[in-house]
């Protein structure tokens, strides 16, 4: 089972608890969009296995050269790519199956949102992920749209300030990922050869200032009682995460979280808090 999990890739879902953040903000924390968000969750991530399990049918051969990414179910050949192509098929019809039961028909706005995620993806897989700093922004899309999907499903607005403090922070995160990546070898990626790592540091570093204030004025303009303390904690957790980057030698955010416990539990703190205040 364990190699299943690697295949969908299990363990990238934590990023998909974005589509959780607009029913906080709009304040309608019910049961039934509780119920409606937790399906979204489901679809989402299904869709985002669906993605990975494409890539590494892709990548197979280059997977194999790896000395990470070949241990990985397919380049390893524990699972056969005819089964994982299988897989992919039966994961995409229950993510579209479970987001017609959230909108009760086929076609509906949130639907639009997953097939804007599954077409930058797929382009960036052919051909847009070598192209510098628009393979970043397609990065940051990608968490800028779980925002979005989550919204449509229960049928809120999104603030301009969330969108910017959800963009800033994306690109804060590829443009880090994209800078170890150089440092292990500029070979990895074709497109690492047209960047440099001082590049990527200052706009890394000019992203991680804007998340700080475009949040800052997005919690200001919430007029909620002590919800100004979670800029602080915010604070706290991006020097963490800088803190790990720079001394280690991986780059993706999903990994840099589960490795350090410490920076785990603080983004846990952070949920929790916020989930406090939002409700309360």
């Amino acid at each position: 089972m364990k190699k299943y999990f690697q295949l969908i890739r299990i363990n990238h879902w934590i990023k998909n608890f974005l589509i959780f953040i607009p029913m906080l903000t709009a304040h309608i924390l019910t049961s039934q969009n509780v119920f409606k968000v937790i399906l979204g969750f489901l679809s989402f991530s299904f869709l985002t296995s669906f993605i990975y399990i494409i890539n590494d049918i892709q990548d197979i051969e280059k997977d194999k050269l790896h000395p990470r990414k070949c241990k990985r179910p397919l380049p390893s050949g524990e699972i056969k790519k005819s089964e994982a192509i299988y897989i992919a098929l039966l994961i995409i019809i229950t993510s579209i199956i479970i987001n017609s039961i959230i909108n009760k028909s086929f076609i509906n706005f949130s639907l639009l949102w997953l097939i804007a995620y599954l077409v930058i993806n797929v382009l960036y897989s052919f051909g847009l992920k070598n192209v510098p700093i628009v393979d970043i922004f397609i990065l940051a899309l990608g968490f800028v749209i779980r925002i979005y999907y989550g919204a449509s499903i229960i049928n809120v607005e999104v603030s301009d300030w969330l969108f910017l403090t959800i963009l800033s922070a994306s690109l804060f995160l590829g443009l880090g990922k994209r800078k170890k990546e150089i440092k292990q070898s500029k070979k990895s990626r074709k497109v690492l050869e047209e960047y440099s790592e001082n590049f990527l540091d200052k706009f890394q570093y000019i992203c991680l200032t804007l998340t700080l204030v475009f949040y800052s004025l997005w919690v200001i303009l919430q007029n909620i009682k002590y919800l100004i303390v979670t800029i602080p904690l915010i604070m706290i957790i991006f020097m963490k995460y800088c803190l790990k980057i720079e001394n280690s030698d991986e780059g993706d955010p999903t990994t840099i979280l589960y490795q350090d416990k410490s920076l785990l539990i603080l983004c846990f703190l952070y949920g929790i808090l916020l989930l406090i205040l939002m409700v309360c």
